[in-house]
């Protein structure tokens, strides 16, 4: 199982003892490899947020190189 990069190694003992601080750490975007035994077992890594707006602005600059749609076009190709 590869390992995620740069991950703080820490013990199955380790995550049961340190849970509180290990979670604030991911929060932070910390990633961690998990042992058991001294073998890695799994990956603890943060998960990626997702955006719930776009602004206007941001919008704007992505549409300006998208092709200008006609809907007459639009609606032939529906029917």
């Amino acid at each position: 199982m590869p390992e995620p990069v740069n991950p703080t190694r820490i013990s199955q003992r380790d995550l049961r003892n340190r849970s509180a601080e290990i979670m604030d750490a991911l929060e932070r975007g910390e990633r961690f490899a998990v042992t058991r035994n001294g073998d890695h077992i799994g990956d603890l890594v943060p998960i990626r947020r997702r955006r719930r707006a776009v602004s206007r602005a941001e919008f704007a600059a992505m549409s300006r190189g998208m092709p200008r749609l006609d809907d007459r076009d639009y609606r032939a190709d529906l029917g």
